[in-house]
């Protein structure tokens, strides 16, 4: 059996660290990611994942069609639109660039399956910064990205809903773990919400052209997916759910 190809754009992050003790101070830095979970779990499912963190998507996320039809599945993960519209020889030396968001659109409508996953950067985000509200990305979504800052901070810890039977949760008991967060977004009159969180959409579907896409508004990994959701039991089959059914045409 072919196994499916998937792209998971995003989950990576540099930190840099002022040390102060007393009259002296100095510096460290890390680079971290949180693919981990996702990508085991999908793996799991025969999936063949490649993974871009943030810093190379800049430069290496496909800048043609073709390119994109590699993959079976696009997942947008804490990756800001900014990531894809400035590519490097656009930023620094003013270069003509074919848009990515543009070509995500048409990947779906042409048969692509996309999966954005909620985060700091994804959706809106963190002060509005992850964009993609004003990206061609928007039309193929099933749900309406805000123009604000779309963070919902839940550190007393948040319950998801099961709201109607799907294949894609197909097996899953209706008592989830607890979320510590997600991005607020609005449902299209059209998608189908096959779960919520607090009163908004945490996995919605939908059909565009030949392709379909779907998003999860929540984390894959911590802080938002805290241990008890990404140790659950039934967290590979949910995303392996989620990835089959954006593929099936």
């Amino acid at each position: 059996m072919k196994s499916k190809r998937i792209l998971l754009a995003g989950e990576s992050w540099m930190s840099y660290t002022t040390h102060v003790k007393g009259f002296d101070s100095f510096y460290t830095s890390t680079y971290e990611t949180g693919e981990k979970w996702l990508k085991a779990a999908l793996e799991a499912g025969g999936c063949e994942v490649t993974f871009m963190p943030n810093h190379l998507a800049m430069t290496e996320f496909p800048f043609t069609l073709e390119e994109l039809k590699a993959y079976d599945c696009i997942i947008l993960s804490d990756i800001g639109a900014n990531t894809l519209l400035l590519p490097v020889p656009t930023f620094t030396r003013s270069e003509v660039k074919p848009n990515r968001c543009n070509l995500l659109k048409e990947y779906v409508l042409s048969g692509g399956g996309l999966v954005m996953v909620g985060g700091y950067l994804t959706f809106s985000g963190v002060d509005a910064k992850g964009k993609w509200q004003d990206t061609a990305v928007q039309e193929v979504l099933p749900v309406q990205i805000l123009s604000t800052d779309d963070r919902m901070e839940h550190c007393e810890g948040v319950v998801p809903t099961v709201q109607k039977q799907h294949e894609v949760i197909d097996g899953i008991p209706a008592e989830w773990p607890h979320l510590l967060g997600y991005n607020k977004t609005v449902a299209k009159p059209d998608a189908e919400v096959l779960v919520t969180v607090g009163e908004d959409p945490l996995i919605a579907l939908g059909k565009y052209g030949e392709g379909r896409s779907a998003v999860f508004t929540s984390d894959c990994a911590p802080h938002w997916a805290p241990p008890e959701f990404v140790s659950w039991e039934y967290y590979d089959k949910m995303w392996q759910g989620l990835v089959n059914w954006v593929i099936m045409k």
